[in-house]
């Protein structure tokens, strides 16, 4: 058999269990999402979001990129960003990073690895920011998971710093900001920051509004 039918009828075998479950699932399903979460994750097929919280369709609105960044010159991710946060209506936007990240593996060295090299020049901002946190770390492994959690905590940040954040905050919406990082040895999602509606960002990337 080829792979994409194996696919196509376990596709068939989750709709009728759906049904016998609940005949109306569809029906329901259909009519519209009300997710409270929104997840931004790494598009890795090791870390499916739904599977690992335990989330059924309609729960969880989803975005997944390599080693889940928040870029703000990145349309993809603002609309879907945007659309969560004015529409949708999301209380939780979780950025979740795991361990073994091949994207932030690959921005640890200095290989050419053509076009991804702009995509993964972001981590690399990461690491250097903390740099001399991550050149004390004399083992490799331990590094690499340090800049995995260090890339999730600042991508947080840059959610917390775009307008559309912001905002919401502004308007007293209650919208909480979480940073995870998920062990492929254990299963387990660990917390990594936390920032709860209306965390005040400093500096430069706070915006006044009227």
């Amino acid at each position: 058999m080829e792979l994409y039918k194996r696919l196509l009828l376990a596709n068939k075998a989750w709709a009728q269990e759906q049904l016998d479950l609940d005949e109306n699932y569809f029906t329901n399903l259909a009519q519209d999402q009300k997710p409270d979460f929104l997840w931004i994750g790494c598009s890795d097929s090791r870390v499916p979001a739904e599977d690992l919280t335990g989330s059924r369709p309609g729960e969880m609105f989803v975005h997944r990129n390599v080693a889940n960044l928040v870029v703000h010159t990145d349309m993809n991710m603002l609309s879907v960003l945007q659309y969560a946060v004015e529409v949708l209506k999301v209380k939780h936007i979780l950025v979740v990073g795991h361990y073994q990240c091949g994207g932030v593996k690959a921005s640890m060295t200095h290989k050419d690895l053509g076009l991804i090299n702009k995509w993964l020049r972001n981590i690399k901002d990461v690491y250097d920011k903390h740099s001399a946190e991550l050149e004390a770390i004399q083992e490799e492994k331990a590094r690499f998971d340090r800049l995995v959690e260090l890339n999730v905590v600042e991508q947080v940040n840059h959610l917390s710093e775009t307008t559309i954040i912001q905002k919401a905050w502004h308007r007293g919406e209650e919208i909480t900001l979480h940073g995870w990082v998920f062990g492929l040895h254990d299963g387990i999602l660990k917390t990594l920051v936390h920032m709860p509606p209306g965390t005040q960002v400093k500096g430069i990337y706070k915006y006044d509004f009227d």
